[in-house]
């Protein structure tokens, strides 16, 4: 494990609108993607600890910014997710308004991890985020979720869609990481991509 990713990880604050975000300090990256694609228990296996981080098995669960503070020198942001979620066309509306702000406005925003569920890859609403990205000049980067339920030639499948994905991204970064939160797979890999990040 990258020796950023073994110090110590705090909550610091919890946003649910803009005037709330805390002050600008850390290098920030942040995690978004579907909801339930498995957020909360990636960052929990990136950073070492099985908890830090509530996971839910039902979508919609995370409902602000969750800002988290690792070794004092990163801040990883677990976000909302974008489409299905059980709650009204209102909340839905201030979510997007949220994420939008934050992902478009933070200065010290470096990396947005959007996490796809390996299961069913890239769908519509992924596409519609990531051009977001783009034309926010985002830098962000795919990372599949849940590899561990396909085999290995479906894997190998779904990041070549994938790979055909980022090609038309000016944002995306060249390389899609598989990972697990249950195995462990491509944490070693996500912490080599995101650690030099940290101040």
């Amino acid at each position: 494990m990258s020796s950023i990713f073994a110090k110590p990880c705090q909550f610091i604050a919890g946003a649910a609108s803009i005037e709330s975000l805390p002050p600008i300090g850390q290098p920030e990256i942040a995690f978004i993607g579907r909801s339930n694609a498995g957020k909360s228990s990636l960052i929990n296996a990136l950073i070492g600890q099985k908890s830090l981080v509530r996971t839910s098995k039902h979508p919609g669960h995370t409902q602000q910014l969750n800002f988290f503070l690792l070794g004092e020198r990163l801040m990883l942001v677990d976000m909302p997710g974008y489409g299905f979620a059980k709650v009204s066309k209102q909340k839905k509306g201030e979510w997007d308004g949220l994420i939008r702000h934050y992902l478009c406005g933070r200065p010290t925003l470096r990396r947005a991890c959007v996490l796809v569920d390996a299961r069913r890859g890239v769908l519509p609403v992924d596409e519609e985020f990531m051009e977001l990205l783009d034309e926010a000049a985002v830098s962000f980067q795919i990372v599949l979720t849940k590899a561990d339920t396909l085999k290995p030639q479906e894997l190998s499948n779904i990041l070549q869609s994938v790979n055909k994905t980022i090609e038309s991204h000016p944002a995306a970064h060249p390389l899609a990481v598989a990972t697990s939160a249950l195995t462990g797979l491509g944490m070693e890999t996500l912490h080599e991509q995101l650690a030099p990040f940290a101040a």
